[in-house]
């Protein structure tokens, strides 16, 4: 591989190239130049405001915990985590960490988009869950019952990975012929490969019984006097596991993942967005952290460009669809939803990344909270996402996305 393409991967790979293309796609819009999209920046303070009532609602006292996966494993108020802890005591501070990566890097994993006809019934507490909190629940109790090692422990291990199956699949998320879950099939191949990037890359997941939680050796020894950059955390989750996704883009035979193209971007007309690589990013960070680490440069990593933070923006009319076709509403055979890869739901996303960066900007400077007190990871749990839930619930039924997609159940 040439340096030049060595170069170009590494950028995409950065949140750098995120901002920055997804910086001329905004530039676009606001212009007038977009086929699809307008943006009404008076809107901003309202959304902020939205935005502040909604986070004092769930937290008065403005104590956030980080945007993660770890929080979907407390729905219905329910102290899983006590559980996990219970399961894990006798263990070393450092082999929790590691059951915990691996439990968090499997769940994000198998977190893309539900559907709206999917439901897991909980047996432990009798909770019916739906989304990301019944994907969470699911894949925890997965996780508890050792249902993703060889030694039915709860742990991850690549032998037992590459070899599950679609019935284990359907069968821990309760899925049936009355309960169908979008993106079975993608799900299953995620998890069957990262078992193969396991074994692959022993210099980030260990020769002996190659796990995802082994990661966490790798990110102590990447670590300076207690401090480790998010950045070489989300770098780190991206060499790891960029060969897991579906073959989409590649440059010199490396999978770029969740990098599109489009026709106004200028070089090479690439967007980088890496949602779930970043959201598991910010599930990672936790566990660091217990062992006493402190994670720095925040807010270097980006919002997350999926459709309950991009739905807010345009329920609430920051971002303004102009024709009616952008949001196919309308069942088939009368229109199909977008592709993940289609133009429109790019520049979405893309509009959705740049505006996070302004809606936190706005909420601090309301809140009068600096950046470092309120980094956009606790902006998006407070925050945007919940915000984004909220407004849909109240304007659709089954606060379904403004805007239907066609998930493959590995980007969203």
């Amino acid at each position: 591989m040439t340096n030049d393409k060595e170069e170009l991967i590494a950028y995409l790979r950065s949140p750098t190239a995120i901002r920055e293309r997804c910086g001329q796609l905004f530039a676009l819009v606001i212009e007038g130049q977009s086929r699809y999209f307008t943006c009404d920046l008076t809107q901003l303070t309202k959304v902020a405001d939205y935005v502040v009532e909604v986070m004092r609602g769930e937290y008065p006292d403005l104590e956030i915990p980080f945007h993660s996966r770890w929080r979907h494993f407390e729905v219905g108020g329910v102290s899983r985590l006590t559980q996990l802890d219970s399961q894990l005591a006798g263990l070393t501070p450092l082999e929790k960490a590691a059951a915990k990566f691996d439990l968090a890097i499997v769940s994000v994993l198998l977190d893309a988009g539900a559907g709206n006809d999917w439901r897991y019934d909980e047996q432990e507490t009798g909770l019916n869950l739906v989304r990301s909190e019944g994907l969470a629940v699911a894949s925890f109790q997965m996780f508890c019952q050792g249902a993703f090692s060889s030694h039915n422990l709860p742990q991850v291990d690549a032998q037992r990975l590459q070899v599950f199956t679609e019935a284990e699949l359907k069968a821990g998320f309760q899925v049936n012929t009355n309960n169908p879950l979008v993106g079975i099939p993608g799900r299953l191949k995620l998890l069957q490969k990262l078992g193969q990037v396991l074994v692959d890359s022993p210099n980030l997941f260990g020769n002996e019984n190659p796990r995802p939680g082994n990661l966490v050796n790798y990110l102590l020894g990447k670590s300076q006097n207690g401090q480790l950059a998010a950045t070489t955390v989300f770098n780190a989750v991206l060499e790891g596991l960029s060969e897991i996704w579906p073959s989409r883009l590649e440059i010199a035979g490396v999978n770029l993942g969740d990098v599109w193209q489009h026709p106004a971007v200028a070089d090479d007309g690439l967007v980088p967005f890496h949602k779930l690589s970043q959201w598991l990013t910010y599930s990672l960070l936790e566990p660091l952290q217990e062992l006493g680490l402190v994670i720095t440069g925040l807010d270097a990593l980006t919002g997350l460009p999926e459709y309950r933070n991009g739905g807010l923006c345009i329920d609430l009319g920051l971002i303004n669809p102009k024709h009616p076709d952008v949001l196919r509403r309308r069942s088939p055979p009368q229109a199909s939803p977008h592709s993940v890869g289609s133009e429109v739901i790019v520049e979405w996303r893309a509009l959705t990344v740049i505006l996070l960066d302004q809606i936190a900007a706005t909420v601090r400077q309301k809140l009068g909270m600096s950046p470092e007190e309120l980094p956009l990871v606790k902006i998006l749990q407070g925050g945007t996402w919940t915000a984004g839930r909220k407004i849909a619930a109240e304007l659709r039924i089954a606060g379904t996305s403004p805007i239907q997609i066609d998930s493959d159940g590995t980007v969203f």
